[in-house]
């Protein structure tokens, strides 16, 4: 399943972070990849643990867990530090799938990769080329969004950066272990839960089958939890 999030960022948010971003010291991106991911992997990024990553990170966990649609489709138990990459002309990132678990050393946090997060901090017109590519299953689907905009989707997909042929792509991408390992599972909770939407706009949240629905949502997530 794969589902952009409009504005987890407002405009003048992605302002401020390109502000400080573009003030502070870059590094080669394959400091962070796996062994298969270094050989495909052309990017900066910034320090993992600096002081920059670390703060704008911080923001952007916060407006994550402040987004109804982002919890819904994620049930996030675990949130990776946010990291910050940017690609320059002929910058990419080859066909690759992500570590299945990812440590961070500065806290000791150790998570399961269920789910890959981008933000975009760069608009489409800034830059040609850059697109992400995921696999999912219905096919393969190209991903190119609106500075503030986020994509999820899941992170045992095989997926790509294709080159970029003129300007400068920024984001931010991390991981997140969700409450509801499986798949098929988060799918159908999210579905649920956009359907209950739905019917709380047209019924009302206190009709007798709006708060039905809602309890049977709440009781897969219960019987589904790993917390």
């Amino acid at each position: 399943m794969l589902i952009c999030i409009p504005e987890v960022l407002s405009k003048a948010e992605v302002a401020d972070f390109r502000r400080i971003m573009d003030a502070a010291e870059w590094e080669d991106g394959r400091s962070t990849a796996g062994s298969q991911s270094a050989m495909v992997k052309r990017n900066e990024q910034l320090p993992p643990n600096g002081e920059v990553a670390r703060h704008l990170g911080g923001r952007i966990v916060k407006a994550l867990l402040a987004n109804p649609l982002f919890v819904s489709a994620a049930i996030p138990l675990h949130i990776f530090p946010p990291l910050f990459n940017r690609y320059g002309e002929g910058h990419h990132f080859g066909i690759h799938v992500d570590n299945a678990v990812r440590g961070d050393p500065a806290t000791g946090m150790r998570i399961r990769t269920d789910l890959s997060v981008t933000l975009f901090l760069a608009e489409p017109d800034a830059y040609d080329g850059g697109e992400l590519v995921a696999e999912d299953y219905y096919g393969s689907q190209e991903v190119k969004l609106a500075a503030g905009d986020l994509v999820l989707y899941p992170a045992s997909s095989l997926h790509m950066v294709t080159p970029v042929t003129r300007g400068t792509r920024v984001a931010s991408f991390f991981w997140l272990q969700s409450m509801v390992r499986s798949p098929q599972g988060r799918s159908l909770i999210y579905d649920l839960d956009t359907a209950i939407q739905g019917l709380v706009t047209e019924l009302g949240r206190d009709h007798a089958e709006v708060v039905r629905l809602t309890g049977i949502y709440h009781n897969l997530i219960r019987t589904w939890a790993e917390i």
